[in-house]
């Protein structure tokens, strides 16, 4: 019967398999029945493609773990790079540039994939540049002919230290004297100064420094280069027209007039500490010095007196970060009260190599500020007088009541403080010169016109007590920055 039956028919394995397997003993023949029956079953014929596809995608997978493997490796290199290579280019970092990035290659395990590094490094920049690499062996890529993969990369950093003009703006009013507030200023300004005046940026940064209160004195180093209508010898405050509070510029064809010497605040006692025009020689304008030691010194001196007009403060300190004192910085030169080395200076605004900047500090607000009448202030006796009486002192001891008040008129009023401040510091900006605004346990008022003021709301501070360092520090490192080119 089973040579009648077709082989590959299923009653074949029924029949024949059985027939022969009831020729053989009993487990044999069991074996053997299920062996056939195997032999000639199809339905696991799908296995072959379950196998074949689990295999491409174990490949797969394999090369995505090679991919992956690599990458990891290149982003450690790559960031090892560069870290190395800021640190390497910061000129503050005086050890070797490429004994700087082999630490950080060391630190992280990597000092075999370090490539070459070349350092660029001159009076005022310091370039670092380096390359890094690796090539591993594939654990499953190889299977398609890839059998090594490449991980690494490149960087560069470089501090650029181009030349800076710097004007200072410190705010030395009478409110300065309240708790620790203007010895807190002292260490911040002074940490400021040695930042920036290292060995490293000799003959490239140059600083301003202004002390205001009511007024501002030039002294007679700038003052002897300008036209004034001098009136008296105790001090050298300048009166601006109001017009010039629009532009960035020093009108040095404008014949100015000296401001007059006497003191308003009443105390009781006829002194002369707190004269709107301070008048010792450390409240002067330190101009285009880098100098660290003279300036901190002058710092140091500073003691709080009169009001607050922080525009007059910001006019000088924009006025002198314009070409248009060159002549004065010239003259000064010529006379050896400045460097050598800042001959041209102000700098053009258009100068790419220079950076201008203005730090303004005030612990206040503008505040309404007085004058004498032209008719009581018109001759050298009145003069001498006024230098030599406080104002109040003398009205509320000399001058009958009904008459005091025509002694003096309001120069400014302080939204008119406001408004100049915000004139000046509108023309500044638009000269491309950077304005830092710091205000220190100042008003809201006070802050919110410094803030406006700024370049930007990231460029102003608000501090109270010790944080003022902070402040300071944090400007002094922005205009020393460093940056990643590559």
């Amino acid at each position: 019967m089973c040579e009648q039956l077709n082989q590959s028919s299923p009653e074949y394995d029924l029949v024949c398999c059985a027939a022969t397997n009831a020729t053989r003993p009993s487990r044999a023949g069991a074996f053997l029945g299920r062996m056939c029956g195997f032999g000639r079953d199809e339905s696991g014929n799908m296995s072959y493609l379950a196998i074949s596809g689990a295999l491409i995608m174990m490949i797969f997978g394999g090369i995505g773990i090679d991919l992956m493997h690599t990458e990891l490796k290149r982003t450690k290199i790559q960031n090892t790079l560069d870290r190395a290579v800021l640190a390497a280019a910061n000129m503050q970092n005086t050890r070797d540039a490429n004994d700087t990035v082999q630490d950080y290659f060391r630190a992280m395990n990597l000092t075999d994939t370090l490539g070459a590094v070349d350092v660029d490094q001159g009076l005022n920049f310091k370039e670092v540049g380096a390359t890094a690499g690796t090539t591993t062996s594939t654990l499953f890529t190889h299977l398609i002919g890839q059998d090594t993969m490449y991980s690494g990369g490149s960087a560069r950093a470089e501090e650029r230290q181009n030349k800076v003009e710097i004007s200072l703006v410190l705010d030395i009013s009478g409110s300065m004297g309240r708790g620790n507030k203007m010895a807190n200023l002292q260490v911040a300004a002074k940490e400021f100064v040695d930042t920036l005046l290292t060995d490293a940026n000799r003959d490239l940064i140059s600083i301003n420094l202004i002390p205001y209160s009511e007024q501002v004195n030039a002294g007679p180093d700038i003052t002897a280069n300008l036209n004034v209508d001098w009136d008296h010898n105790y001090s050298h405050c300048l009166e601006f027209p109001d017009s010039h509070y629009n532009q960035a510029a020093l009108n040095t064809g404008h014949q100015f007039d000296q401001m007059q010497h006497f003191q308003w605040n009443y105390s009781g006692r006829n002194d002369l500490n707190d004269t709107i025009c301070p008048r010792h020689s450390y409240e002067r304008i330190t101009a285009f010095s880098q100098d660290a030691d003279a300036l901190k010194s002058q710092i140091d001196q500073l003691q709080p007196r009169a009001g607050t007009q922080i525009f007059v403060g910001m006019k000088w300190a924009t006025a002198l970060l314009d070409p248009s004192t060159r002549d004065v910085a010239s003259g000064m030169i010529s006379s050896g009260d400045v460097d050598a080395t800042f001959a041209g200076r102000p700098a053009a605004h258009t100068d790419h190599e220079t950076m201008k900047t203005v730090v303004l500090m005030t612990d206040g607000q503008n505040s309404t500020t007085k004058r004498i009448r032209s008719w009581a202030y018109n001759s050298p006796s009145e003069i001498s007088h006024w230098a030599h009486y406080n104002l109040n002192y003398y009205l509320y001891r000399y001058v009958n009541r009904r008459n005091r008040s025509s002694y003096y008129y309001t120069k400014y009023q302080a939204y008119q403080g406001d408004a100049m401040l915000s004139s000046i510091c509108t023309a500044a900006k638009s000269q491309g010169i950077i304005v830092w605004g710091i205000g220190f346990e100042t008003t809201d008022h006070g802050a919110n016109v410094m803030r406006n003021c700024a370049s930007s709301p990231s460029h102003f501070f608000r501090v109270e007590g010790i944080a003022i360092q902070d402040a300071f520090s944090s400007i002094a490192r922005t205009i020393s920055q460093l940056r990643l080119t590559q």
